[in-house]
C-alpha cells in the first residue's frame, strides 16, 4: 500500500473533537499534478453521539485499564460501523479510512497523547485500509503532537495568509521565513459550550447568549494572567482538556455571575488572545473555520481585536475542514511523505506519522 503511486485518492476522513459534538464523516477527493495539491468534500456529515457514548468518552479518563482498553476496541469498531453505512448512504467507493480518533489524554510533557479507536478494529469493521495514531511519533520525538492542521493549510489552503480553527480550542498556522508556524491560541467551545448546555442549549447559537451578557473585567483579567498566555506566542505549543481542568475551571468556579456574562467574558478573552498572538504579524486574510466560525458575535469580537481580513468560507469548509484534512494526512502517510512539521510542534525531526491498517 506505501507503494502506491496515483495521482487521485478517494479518502474517508474521521474526526472527533474535545467539544464532543459527534464524529466528522468526510469523503474527500484528493488530486495532485505537478506538486499542486486540490481537493473537493464531496459529501460530509456529522454524526452525533448518544448519551451513552457521550457520557462513556468523558469519563475514560478515570476509568480503569481494562475498561479503557475495551472502549478503545469498541470504539473502533463504531467507528468502523459510521463508516459502513456512511458508505452505503452515499453509494461511494473509498480507497481507504484516515481516522483522528478520539484524544483521551494529551500531556506531550510526559510523551503521552492518546487518541482512541482502534486501527485494526475500524478496519475489521468496514473492510478498508485504516491510518490513525497521527500524533504518537511526534510525541515521541520530542513534539507536542499537536497541531496537526498546518501540514494541509500549506498544501491546500496556501491562497490564505492565514488559517484560523475555533474549534474545541482556537488555532492558527501561517507561513514565515519558510516555515510554517502553528500553535494552539485558548479554549474556544471545550469551555463555552458546558456554560451553554447549563443553560439547555448544546451551544451558543450565533453567540446570543453572551451577546445579553455583561463583561467581567476582573474574570477577563484573571483569565489573561494564565501563564500559558506569556510565552512566546509564535512557540510550538498545544492545549487539552486537562489542561483546561486545572487552569480554566477553577478560575470559573470561583466566579458567582450570570452564565451569560461568564460567555460574554469569555467570548472577549478569546478574542484577546487571538488578537494578541497576530498583533505582530503583517495584515492579511485569515481563513476562520470550525465551529466558533458561526458565533456571529465571537467573530464581531475578534474583529475587534485584528486589522486582518477575517474570511468564512462555504459552509463545508467551516465544518470538516479538520476531517478533510486528516484524510490528506492519510494520503501523505500512504505516500511515504511529510506530514508533521517539527517547526509547528517543536519535535526534533519531521515525519510522518500514521499507524496503517491493511485489509487484504
Amino acid at each position: 500500500m506505501t507503494n502506491i503511486d496515483k495521482s487521485a485518492y478517494n479518502v474517508i476522513g474521521l474526526m472527533s473533537g474535545t467539544s464532543l459534538d459527534g464524529v466528522d464523516v468526510a469523503f474527500c477527493l484528493f488530486f495532485v499534478e505537478n506538486n499542486k495539491w486540490t481537493y473537493e468534500i464531496v459529501h460530509a456529515e456529522t454524526i452525533p453521539y448518544s448519551i451513552e457514548w457521550k457520557n462513556r468518552l468523558v469519563s475514560l479518563e478515570t476509568a480503569s485499564a481494562i475498561m479503557f482498553q475495551q472502549t478503545n476496541a469498541e470504539y473502533g469498531f463504531y467507528l468502523g460501523g459510521l463508516v459502513s453505512e456512511f458508505i452505503i448512504r452515499h453509494g461511494i467507493k473509498a480507497d481507504f479510512v484516515s481516522s483522528h480518533g478520539h484524544t483521551i489524554f494529551h500531556q506531550p510533557e510526559k510523551k503521552i497523547t492518546v487518541q482512541i479507536g482502534l486501527g485494526s478494529a475500524i478496519a475489521a469493521r468496514c473492510k478498508l485500509p485504516v491510518v490513525c495514531d497521527f500524533r504518537s511519533l511526534d510525541v515521541a520525538l520530542g513534539g507536542q503532537g499537536a497541531p496537526l492542521v498546518p501540514i494541509g493549510d500549506k498544501l491546500l489552503f496556501s491562497e490564505y495568509d492565514f488559517c484560523l480553527n475555533l474549534g474545541g480550542f482556537a488555532n492558527v498556522s501561517y507561513q514565515y521565513g519558510g516555515e510554517r508556524i502553528a500553535y494552539d491560541i485558548c479554549p474556544v467551545n471545550i469551555v463555552m459550550n458546558p456554560i451553554a448546555e447549563q443553560l439547555g442549549e448544546p451551544f451558543d447559537d450565533k453567540g446570543e447568549i453572551a451577546k445579553s451578557g455583561m463583561l467581567s473585567n476582573y474574570l477577563l483579567n484573571e483569565f489573561n494572567q494564565i501563564g500559558f498566555y506569556k510565552a512566546l506566542p509564535d512557540s510550538p505549543k498545544s492545549l487539552g482538556k486537562e489542561w483546561v481542568i486545572k487552569n480554566i475551571d477553577p478560575i470559573l468556579n470561583s466566579y458567582e455571575l450570570a452564565l451569560n456574562d461568564l460567555l460574554r467574558t469569555f467570548c472577549e478573552h478569546i478574542a484577546f488572545q487571538i488578537g494578541k498572538s497576530l498583533k505582530s504579524k503583517p495584515t492579511g486574510k485569515l481563513l476562520v473555520t470550525g465551529g466558533g466560525a458561526y458565533n456571529s458575535f465571537l467573530i464581531e469580537c475578534i474583529q475587534g481585536h485584528t486589522s486582518h481580513e477575517l474570511i468564512l468560507p462555504d459552509k463545508k469548509t467551516i465544518e470538516f475542514k479538520e476531517a478533510l484534512i486528516f484524510a490528506f494526512l492519510g494520503v501523505l502517510r500512504i505516500r511515504g511523505e511529510i506530514n508533521c512539521l517539527k517547526s509547528v510542534t517543536g519535535a526534533n525531526h519531521d515525519s510522518s506519522g500514521g499507524a496503517i491498517y491493511q485489509f487484504a
